[in-house]
């Protein structure tokens, strides 16, 4: 007689399998899988022709493109693998059961199966949020101390580590471009390009203003402060963007880097600050060992904030005549960071929180992120 355990969790894992299939299914039509096959197929042709390579501005953005698409249909395609064989296995510890109690190893291979699988759908599903014209673009982000004096410039390079180390712990690089150091410590501000896949899409979720409350290290009495420091982030576009800036409305001022750096760093004027006049946007880049390195690093980041400005602004438009909104994160208090009197990150948009801050200041921002995505595309279907 079949082992009644062992029946229960075949069964178990069965039901489960046709809830994952329907959830693969479902996902070939909002991931657009059938049109992107199609795509894949036009760029494997271009890819082909020898005269691509003639305009390698153009070469590049296709191999990207191809590989990107390539990489995403083969995931999809591997976990219609793993379905069909996970479908098969169910039959063979269904034999198993009728051949007596049942072969315990299959059905642990059943059910590692079937959990693998809902865990990478999850992964698909959460994909899916990323499907605005820039999410999965590199993110240029830009931290500014705010209300708090010397806490609130300490709580400034406390956040350029936390997204550090998230960035860390998804595989994307980190390129700092200008530190301002604080007057006693902490700094006054920070750019840095966060590089990979989505990370402008995922870090998007995070512009706004950020709250801490702790006991001050800064404060004899050891009296509860609070902080504030504001995140903003735009995409990093490719070099061949279409944004024109003429040189006439550029003051171009040159500085000597205040952060560390090396011997050519300190001892020459290299680090570069662009103001663009007609909008009064202001980029600085030092991280570079040349004046013209930084300089053009510097015109790649303004290009970028230009646009997503102009973007910004044709949105605005489109809200005056739509209505405004109920909400808004641009310029507000999204996420409360409480060390003191109890310990607690709670997100004031979604309600996300959690009691582990030292984790979340370690970089484990993913269910934050998700959670802001998740709002944005219930609030615009």
């Amino acid at each position: 007689m079949a082992d009644p355990k062992a029946e229960n969790a075949v069964r178990e894992a069965d039901g489960a399998l046709g809830e994952l299939r329907a959830r693969w299914e479902a996902a070939r039509e909002y991931l657009k899988i059938d049109p992107r096959r199609e795509r894949h197929q036009e760029l494997s042709r271009l890819a082909e022709d020898p005269e691509l390579w003639t305009d390698q501005d153009h070469a590049r953005a296709v191999t990207t493109e191809l590989g990107r698409l390539g990489a995403d249909l083969d995931a999809f395609d591997e976990l219609g693998g793993i379905l069909d064989d996970a479908v098969v296995l169910v039959d063979f510890c269904r034999e198993s059961l009728a051949g007596g109690e049942g072969d315990w190893s299959l059905i642990e291979e059943l059910v590692d199966s079937t959990n693998e699988l809902d865990r990478r759908l999850g992964e698909l599903e959460t994909q899916s949020l990323l499907s605005g014209p820039y999410d999965d673009n590199d993110g240029i982000v830009e931290i500014h101390a705010g209300a708090g004096g010397t806490d609130a410039q300490d709580w400034a390079e406390m956040l350029v580590r936390m997204y550090s180390r998230w960035a860390e712990r998804r595989g994307f690089a980190v390129e700092v471009d200008e530190v301002t150091e604080g007057q006693e410590a902490g700094i006054l501000s920070a750019t840095f390009i966060v590089k990979g896949r989505y990370a402008y899409g995922w870090l998007s979720a995070e512009r706004g203003v950020h709250r801490l409350v702790r006991i001050s290290p800064f404060d004899s009495q050891a009296r509860r402060q609070t902080s504030f420091a504001s995140l903003e982030v735009t995409p990093l576009l490719d070099d061949d963007t279409e944004v024109e800036i003429d040189e006439k409305d550029l003051r171009v001022d040159t500085y000597r880097s205040s952060g560390a750096g090396g011997q050519h760093v300190n001892k020459t004027d290299s680090a570069i600050r662009l103001t663009h006049l007609p909008t009064g946007v202001v980029v600085s880049c030092q991280n570079e060992r040349s004046q013209h390195q930084n300089r053009a690093r510097a015109m790649q980041i303004l290009a970028a904030k230009l646009a997503e400005r102009a973007r910004l602004e044709r949105q605005a438009e489109l809200d005056a005549l739509s209505g405004s909104r109920s909400d808004n994160a641009w310029g507000s208090q999204i996420r409360s960071y409480v060390q003191a009197p109890y310990q607690l990150v709670k997100d004031l948009r979604t309600d996300f929180e959690t009691g582990n801050v030292e984790a979340v200041l370690d970089g484990d921002l993913d269910g934050f992120m998700e959670a802001e995505l998740r709002r944005q595309r219930a609030a615009n279907p």
